[in-house]
């Protein structure tokens, strides 16, 4: 069994292999390839479905099945995708998906006409004396090293358990516990390390505000040892998926594979994803038209960063950049010295009722409150309650100490002028060097 620091050390698989044993991939093989890769790269508008078209039916043809059922789900695939050609011409991922069934459908002497029943994810029956078992029992759990804490060195201080969350206009808890207001429109990356990556897109609220929230969400959970298989889970709007891009709700076919595994709590509204073998917990929600996420993870993944990799634009380590950071505690004050009766342009909600809103589901006047009452008054949606409201039970479930469930306008004050007493110290540090280099030259000239 390897110690935490060989483990950690493990660099994962990038890519897949498509080549069969007779080393030509099939049809099928590419086209499931192609899927994966276009929805690493999704470039589908909101308008265009194409991506539920595909994840359908990979879904109804996971497990394999008599050619006339394979033949009706290539038909009701066929007839998906056909319902998104005014939206989806022109986009890669819909011309690659027409190629595909054109392939798939001579490959496999299908007609085009006939039953397009709408596809189903199909569950093998058990023989009579064979009871049927849910997934987490269908195979072992798998070697130890597939659970976090079981791999662990025996005599080691228990993990610590970190939690990002990001919800609402965006609103952005740090694995380091700081509360932000980010602008951030378009993609971001809010985690990437050795085992997974997170990337979030994010578009405007209401035009001309600098009001934004996430419309979209990618999660790449990467092949790790015996365990799991590289796995893709994408999120849109309206299109809350209750398994990763291939269909399968798992980690694969690995020894480990039920330690990655995606389950729905409530359909098209909430899907938590658990990866045991990294000891961490995703939870992705759809309230109103936008997204959350929230995560639990512990501090040693958190910091696996790969080699080379000095970036800091990751939002759940670093934080949002300073240009992208909005100060609402200036709205707000502006807001309360008009006496609560001035509403924003994009809003119906003055600084009073958008409190006593915000108070229905948030009692304590923490940063959650403080940030409903934000997005009331800059965006006028109502669900933002229930997203800021949402995003608070999410850390009551993932956060490991209860003492930091709540955060407070000081916490962010004391945090805000640490990182400003650094960059002080870093300004200082710098000139001192310059001068000292000065004096240098100066000496060497003499």
């Amino acid at each position: 069994m390897q110690s935490p620091r060989e483990r950690s050390e493990v660099r994962p698989r990038a890519g897949w292999m498509v080549m069969g044993e007779r080393g030509r991939p099939s049809a099928l093989d590419v086209c499931r390839v192609l899927v994966v890769f276009l929805s690493l790269f999704p470039s589908v508008s909101l308008q265009c479905k194409i991506l539920k078209c595909n994840s359908e039916f990979w879904a109804s043809t996971s497990n394999s099945g008599p050619e006339e059922e394979f033949c009706t789900a290539l038909r009701a695939y066929n007839s998906c995708v056909r319902r998104t050609a005014r939206t989806c011409r022109g986009d890669l991922a819909y011309h690659s998906a027409q190629h595909g069934i054109e392939d798939l459908m001579s490959q496999h002497n299908c007609s085009k006409e006939g039953p397009t029943s709408q596809p189903r994810a199909r569950t093998p029956i058990p023989p009579p004396s064979q009871p049927l078992l849910p997934d987490s029992q269908e195979r072992s759990d798998g070697p130890e090293v597939c659970h976090y804490e079981r791999s662990l060195a025996r005599n080691t201080a228990p993990p610590n358990y970190t939690h990002c969350g990001f919800f609402g206009d965006p609103h952005l808890r740090t694995f380091g516990d700081d509360f932000q207001t980010c602008k951030v429109e378009g993609a971001w990356p809010l985690i990437h390390n050795k085992y997974l990556s997170v990337q979030v897109t994010n578009t405007p609220v209401v035009p001309g505000s600098m009001a934004t929230a996430t419309s979209k969400l990618t999660i790449i959970f990467k092949n790790f040892q015996e365990c799991v298989d590289q796995k893709m889970y994408h999120a849109e709007t309206d299109e809350l998926p209750a398994a990763f891009a291939d269909g399968s709700k798992n980690g694969g076919d690995r020894h480990g594979a039920n330690t990655l595994r995606v389950v729905e709590k409530v359909p098209g509204q909430h899907v938590e994803i658990q990866a045991r073998y990294i000891g961490t917990t995703i939870v992705v929600r759809q309230v109103g038209r936008y997204l959350t996420f929230a995560v639990r993870m512990p501090e040693e993944v958190v910091n696996s960063v790969e080699e080379g990799d000095d970036q800091d634009l990751y939002l759940c380590l670093h934080g949002c950049p300073v240009n992208q950071r909005i100060d609402f505690r200036s709205v707000r004050a502006r807001a309360a010295e008009s006496q609560g009766a001035s509403r924003t342009r994009s809003s119906s909600f003055t600084y009073q009722s958008a409190k006593a809103k915000c108070k229905e589901r948030l009692p304590v006047e923490d940063l959650y409150f403080q940030s409903c009452v934000f997005d009331l008054m800059s965006s006028g949606d109502i669900n933002f309650t229930m997203a800021a409201y949402y995003a608070f039970e999410d850390v009551k479930m993932l956060h490991s100490n209860s003492k930091r469930y709540h955060l407070y306008e000081k916490d962010a004050f004391m945090s805000g002028a640490a990182q400003r007493g650094k960059d002080f110290l870093s300004l200082v540090f710098l000139n001192l060097l310059a001068v000292l280099s000065w004096i240098l030259c100066c000496s060497v000239h003499l």
